[in-house]
């Protein structure tokens, strides 16, 4: 779907599908499913609906049954809360030193930004901090989000393999000079992963880069969206801003981030595949057929959530499908939501407003992406 302008808004269009047509096929023959209901039910089914729609290996989103589960319990490891909790200073400090960098002198009373691009920023340098990949990446990483934006809204099959070829090879850099370094090699994310023998055996190279960019490679690009979202948000809504400045707990401040994330969900589908023949309303979708998940739209069904754009984070939590549901919830949703926290934290701290830019417009991401392209705000000291 290609919208006519640039800064029109594809939830509306979500809604409009969802309400004429909540399950609905196109002219490729691949289906779409909007309705909360109809998303939930499928992505808990993981018999019926397959994750495994690439041709290429995706460990382990791409993955079904014990397969999935066996390589799920392989990288979850590396989310485990000691971890976690060891990594927060370090990209705490990033937070502060992106957002210190962004206002600019001390003397300087407000700084004009773009939160999609500060967002990008910290993501690509929080990735680098994590896996031990050395600063001087971080601008080939910036290039690569903007070109991976870029071909993903372009649907051309050329440039997405172009982007995605150059993402492997930036990854095969850091594994082949571990590999050279032998037991010089850092003490990192990226050697453990070398090494990392729980399957009985050691990774093939194919898994280790696959692991990698499902690690790196969605998450630079999520995470630009994510924070474009969540400062638009606060931006239009400084009796928010100020509540969160004057102290929330995390937990609720983590539920924030989600409701915002859920009324504006930048994840905006996945994929799935039949295995056999389903109903779903008044439709029957054969075996083989392509199933999409629009999430988006699914987290602004008013069967589920009433008014969408009715912010309740609490009552709303439950229903929430921002990072999916079942077997294939996302994988990295304590890190993506860790990363969140410490980004808008910094931002919140170190500023007394959040503006919307009166000189520049907001420009909506377009499909397949969600979010915005671009969020010019203000920071005002």
């Amino acid at each position: 779907m290609q919208l006519d302008a640039q800064t029109e808004d594809p939830r509306v269009s979500y809604d409009e599908r969802r309400s004429r047509c909540p399950v609905s096929r196109d002219s490729a023959g691949s289906w779409t499913l909007y309705r909360h209901d109809d998303v939930r039910s499928a992505a808990l089914d993981d018999v019926a609906f397959s994750s495994a729609t690439s041709r290429f290996l995706q460990v382990p989103n791409g993955m079904d049954g014990a397969e999935h589960d066996l390589f799920r319990a392989l990288t979850d490891r590396y989310f485990e809360p000691r971890r976690l909790a060891a990594l927060e200073p370090v990209l705490a400090d990033v937070a502060e030193d992106i957002v210190a960098a962004t206002l600019g002198a001390p003397t300087q009373p407000e700084a004009a930004a773009d939160a999609v691009e500060l967002g990008a920023r910290f993501a690509v340098r929080s990735a680098c901090d994590w896996l031990g990949w050395p600063r001087t990446h971080e601008r080939e990483l910036l290039d690569w989000v903007a070109a991976n934006r870029e071909a993903s809204r372009s649907g051309d099959l050329t440039a997405t393999s172009a982007v995605a070829t150059w993402y492997t090879n930036i990854i095969r850099s850091q594994t082949d000079e571990r590999r050279a370094l032998g037991e010089r090699a850092p003490a990192d994310v990226t050697t453990e992963l070398l090494g990392d023998d729980f399957l009985g055996r050691a990774l093939t190279d194919e898994e280790i880069t696959s692991i990698l960019r499902n690690w790196t490679g969605g998450d630079l690009s999520s995470m630009a969206l994510c924070i474009g979202v969540v400062l638009a948000y606060l931006a239009d809504h400084p009796q928010l801003q100020a509540r969160m400045r004057a102290g929330v707990s995390e937990v609720e401040f983590n539920a924030i981030l989600d409701e915002i994330l859920r009324i504006d969900n930048p994840f905006t589908s996945n994929r799935r595949v039949t295995t056999r023949e389903v109903a779903l309303g008044d439709e029957r979708i054969p075996a083989g057929d392509r199933v999409v998940l629009n999430w988006t739209a699914a987290n602004r069904d008013p069967e589920a959530f009433g008014d969408p754009d009715a912010f309740s984070p609490y009552l709303n939590a439950p229903k929430n499908l921002v990072y999916g549901i079942g077997r294939h919830v996302c994988p990295g949703r304590a890190l993506a939501t860790m990363q969140l926290r410490l980004l808008t934290e910094a931002v919140l701290y170190r500023t007394a407003e959040i503006l919307p830019d009166p000189d520049r417009d907001r420009e909506r991401e377009q499909p397949p992406a969600g979010g915005y392209a671009r969020v010019p705000i203000v920071l005002r000291r």
